[in-house]
């Protein structure tokens, strides 16, 4: 059988997607080849956001064949629609004689111009994970839902990662026959192999941090931000007055002064600087519970909660976050609370934390269904629909 030419659109190696690459490259389906369009080597990166420059010490080119397209815009990078401008990039999938062009993102210069280029002249397919979680009201609504429709008429297929992902499709001109599930997951791999190495080193981490090992542990992994709403979190923590609980900020960015200043004289609540991929499951294993208090906008999934699952914990997060239809079941392996309600947040954490030993029955069930949330199902996807 010959091999379909799949040219995959991205702007830029994202440590979520460069293991899937890699495995897609394997497929007895596909030949492929990704084209980066942001025109970056992605040794090291700025993010705003942390504060910091990033270098993943993870392989991200690895496995799988790529090419950075030249970038011409005067302010490059992946923040505005104009910030990704490749003229070479139509001309570079037409000469490798691609059979399919599969797109990440639609709402860059480059990236929209292909789509529009290839419509009706080879199958053009989508992938994204937006939701209407936060969608605007009024005018703008419909502005954006008709501007949506338009830029989709191009795509002939789209897989998506979950059902709020689907309601968007849907509202946004695609048909349910042209919409293919391809599940948001992780290298679930990574994050439950050596499981007793990760434990032991984890159980050190904590007793350097000055933890008991039978208190309940809560982390939060991710930006210090007000979309992650860090705060609400530790308010609710502050309201539990638990002397056998802990909770963990695990990360950085422009609220850490504030969180800081808020717990000050609490032993019980710590702060874990940004820690790269590779340390990442020693620090979900520290905790018996993650919590993803996310308020939005943009909070269209939240992959954290998958790798926390894999790590075999139990799960709290706020309706806001796009995956809680899909990973939360209620009272089995975690719960979902109103995003923004103190008290709501604070009695999900209450029923939660009514047990060590709950929280890890909930924590093997996480594992359980995360497990078919992984990179093959996307792979057998895009094998059967492509």
């Amino acid at each position: 059988m010959k091999k379909k030419r799949l040219a995959i659109i991205s702007s830029h190696p994202i440590q979520y997607n460069a293991p899937m690459f890699a495995m897609l490259a394997k497929s007895a389906f596909f030949e492929l080849k990704v084209f980066y369009t942001w025109s970056q080597t992605q040794e090291k990166v700025y993010d705003r956001d942390f504060g910091k420059e990033i270098k993943w010490d993870i392989p991200l080119l690895n496995g799988y064949d790529f090419q950075f397209v030249q970038n011409i815009s005067k302010q490059p990078g992946p923040g505005s629609f104009r910030g990704i401008d490749c003229p070479d990039l139509i001309p570079a999938i037409r000469n490798w004689q691609a059979d399919a062009v599969l797109v990440f993102g639609w709402n860059y210069k480059a990236h929209l111009a292909a789509m529009r280029h290839f419509h009706g002249k080879i199958p053009v397919v989508f992938r994204g994970d937006s939701t209407l979680i936060d969608e605007s009201t009024g005018i703008k609504k419909w502005i954006r839902r008709l501007v949506l429709t338009f830029v989709y008429r191009y795509c002939d297929k789209a897989f998506y990662v979950g059902r709020h992902n689907k309601a968007y499709f849907l509202q946004h001109g695609f048909k349910e026959h042209q919409l293919f599930f391809a599940p948001h997951a992780i290298d679930n791999e990574r994050f439950n192999h050596k499981d007793e190495e990760l434990k032991t080193k984890a159980l050190d981490f904590r007793q350097r941090l000055g933890i008991d090992q039978q208190d309940i542990v809560i982390l939060f992994v991710g930006k210090f931000e007000p979309k992650k709403d860090p705060l609400l979190l530790m308010k609710s923590f502050q309201h539990l007055n638990r002397s056998d609980a802990q909770l963990i900020f695990a990360g950085n960015g422009f609220m850490e002064h504030e969180m800081k200043k808020l717990s000050e004289g609490q032993h019980n609540i710590h702060f874990i600087p940004f820690q790269n991929q590779q340390m990442m499951p020693v620090i979900y294993h520290l905790a018996d519970l993650l919590a993803l208090p996310s308020q939005g906008p943009g909070e269209t999934w939240g992959l954290v909660v998958n790798e926390a699952m894999a790590c075999g914990k139990a799960v709290l997060v706020s309706d806001k976050v796009g995956c809680a239809p899909d990973l939360i079941k209620d009272e089995w392996n975690g719960k979902v609370f109103h995003s923004g309600d103190l008290d709501d947040c604070v009695r999900s954490m209450q029923s939660l934390l009514s047990s060590k030993e709950r929280l890890t029955e909930m924590g093997l069930n996480s594992r359980t269904l995360i497990e078919s949330w992984s990179f093959e199902k996307i792979v057998e996807s895009f094998e059967k629909n492509i």
